[in-house]
């Protein structure tokens, strides 16, 4: 009995997690720009047709490139941006890097900036 109220209890939490993603802090930047929407609803996990990004998921980032991969720069760290995760968009309006990030899922998607 205890082992199948610990997995009732594990799924409610669980649905409960999917039907409410986003805390209640949970915000754009301060200074976003409501015009870049689109752009970035536009952004899809490669492979598939789900969106990379909430209002909270994805920022402007400083990146670079090291050996024969990228890293972005997360809450203070370097971390490895998975190639299949890289976006190959040309249309970035941002003019800096955007990374998609969750600290559940890692980087749903990466986008370089604009090279002039």
């Amino acid at each position: 009995m205890g082992f199948a109220l610990v997995r009732v209890m594990r799924r409610l939490l669980l649905t409960t997690a999917c039907l409410f993603p986003a805390t209640a802090g949970a915000q754009p930047p301060a200074d976003a720009d409501p015009a870049l929407g689109p752009w970035f609803r536009s952004l899809l996990v490669p492979g598939t047709s789900i969106s990379c990004c909430s209002v909270t998921d994805c920022r402007a980032t400083e990146y670079r490139i090291e050996a024969d991969h990228y890293e972005a720069l997360i809450g203070g760290s370097w971390l490895v941006v998975p190639p299949d995760k890289i976006l190959q968009r040309t249309d970035n309006p941002t003019g800096h890097a955007v990374v998609c990030w969750t600290p559940q899922r890692g980087i749903l998607c990466f986008v370089r900036a604009t090279e002039s």
